[in-house]
């Protein structure tokens, strides 16, 4: 019931926020704190609920020997997830062709940021981009990893720590008993937090359309409906796909996780959702120490909308420059964004700062850089939820293939989504439903489906 209420009021402030933002700009300018104080709320619950997770789930179940196989699966559908998400990108690029008959000009202050993103060392070769990566995965200090809110080396820290806690046993038990405490204290914490997201979402919605304007819809059109209609292709022949081979419903996945989605659309920020979807992915039947380590590492190597607005974007960057990439040149700039793709986690702006390195290494001009900067915020709502669906999906793929998705955990939420209010009688109904699950009477749940 809760939840559901707060999902409408997130809804209803990103409605005011967009009226806010149009109609009083100078004001909704000003709003961008309380997105900013919402935010930092948020980061301040990752580091700790991320350990405590990762460490009580694996040292909980005390298998260290399927944590490799684990690791593995996980990489390998992301590699095969995200190379989807970038053909795909590629595949819209040509069919929609955005920067064909592009008449905007980008503002000197624009070319000179692009100018200083190009400038970013993200290693200048396929080996040293790879080698940075497994680098920096590695901490030099556990503080500063929380600090910087770096979800890979935080994870990998935790990793080595539980297995050292299962190496000992009962000596660590305190330990873990501790532990296991705080994840329970931190999703709680979360709880609290989240009755702050309306205000954020408010702030961060008032803030982005006063300083975009609505007008800039129009002038933009076709590269946000390229974008948004790839991002659904991709929603509907991957990811939906992907989880009727788990018969796993992937409607009971998306309303399950309806609020974090929402977070990570109006925010622009996967953080925002992160707390609140790693404890509904448990709810929803992936074991804990499934959902500690694919998600973060997921923000590193899964970002599939990310990666499939790079394809887009490299496209649009050539064609409103008049530049015809020959296919073989596209597959090359493809492998390049494979790579350049999975060391995105950690800086700012960062689909932008891939794409300007990418367009300067093979001597392409950054002016499409520049032009997508003005509405960066824009298309990033849209790429960022996509990410956190697709990293969602994920560990519903990896529990199943592990043989350890809980069905029986699951039936929860299958028929919420098709029960979803859309009149009066059905609405009554949906509550009932709410209620009697909150109190553990599934039959009654039986009998109002």
């Amino acid at each position: 019931m809760k939840s559901s209420k707060l999902t409408l009021m997130i809804f209803i402030a990103l409605i005011a926020g967009i009226f806010t933002g149009w109609l009083f700009p100078s004001f909704g300018e000003k709003m961008q704190p309380l997105a900013t104080v919402f935010l930092n709320m948020i980061k301040m619950i990752i580091a700790p609920l991320l350990f405590s997770v990762l460490v009580t789930g694996i040292a909980g179940h005390g298998n260290i020997k399927s944590l490799g196989k684990l690791g593995i699966k996980t990489i390998i559908y992301f590699e095969i997830v995200t190379t989807i998400a970038l053909f795909i990108g590629l595949f819209s690029g040509h069919i929609f062709k955005p920067g064909v008959g592009f008449n905007i000009a980008a503002s000197d202050s624009m070319m000179s940021a692009v100018n200083d993103m190009a400038k970013t060392d993200m290693g200048n070769s396929t080996w040293e981009i790879l080698s940075n990566i497994f680098v920096h995965a590695f901490p030099t200090s556990i503080v500063k990893a929380m600090a910087n809110g770096d979800l890979l080396q935080i994870a990998v820290f935790a990793i080595f720590f539980a297995i050292a806690v299962c190496a000992i046993g009962k000596k660590a038990k305190p330990v873990l008993d501790i532990l296991t405490s705080l994840a329970d204290i931190m999703f709680k914490f979360t709880e609290f937090v989240m009755l702050f997201a309306p205000i954020g979402v408010f702030g961060a919605i008032a803030h982005t359309i006063a300083l975009n304007g609505l007008g800039v819809m129009y002038n933009y059109a076709k590269i946000l409906l390229s974008l948004y209609c790839a991002l659904i292709i991709f929603v509907l022949t991957v990811l939906i796909v992907v989880c009727k081979i788990c018969k796993v419903s992937f409607r009971g996945l998306v309303g399950a996780i309806r609020e974090p989605a929402l977070l990570a659309f109006t925010t622009a920020t996967s953080e925002a959702a992160l707390p609140k979807a790693m404890k509904i992915m448990e709810e929803f039947g992936v074991p804990k120490n499934i959902v500690g380590f694919v998600m973060p590492t997921g923000y590193t190597f899964n970002l599939d909308g990310s990666t499939l607005y790079l394809s887009l974007a490299v496209l649009f960057s050539t064609q409103i420059c008049n530049i015809d990439l020959p296919v073989s040149q596209q597959l090359v700039m493809m492998l390049v964004l494979m790579v350049t793709s999975k060391g995105m986690a950690g800086i700012p702006r960062v689909s932008l700062v891939v794409l300007a390195g990418v367009l300067t290494s093979f001597h392409y001009p950054l002016l499409g850089v520049a032009i997508l900067l003005g509405i960066d915020q824009i298309l990033d709502m849209g790429r960022t939820t996509v990410n956190l669906i697709g990293n969602c999906v994920a560990t519903v793929v990896v529990a199943c293939w592990e043989k350890q998705f809980d069905y029986e955990k699951n039936k929860r939420y299958v028929g919420i989504s098709h029960n979803h209010p859309i009149n009066i009688k059905s609405f009554v109904r949906y509550r009932r439903i709410l209620k009697a699950r909150q109190q553990n009477r599934e039959s009654e749940v039986v009998n109002l489906r």
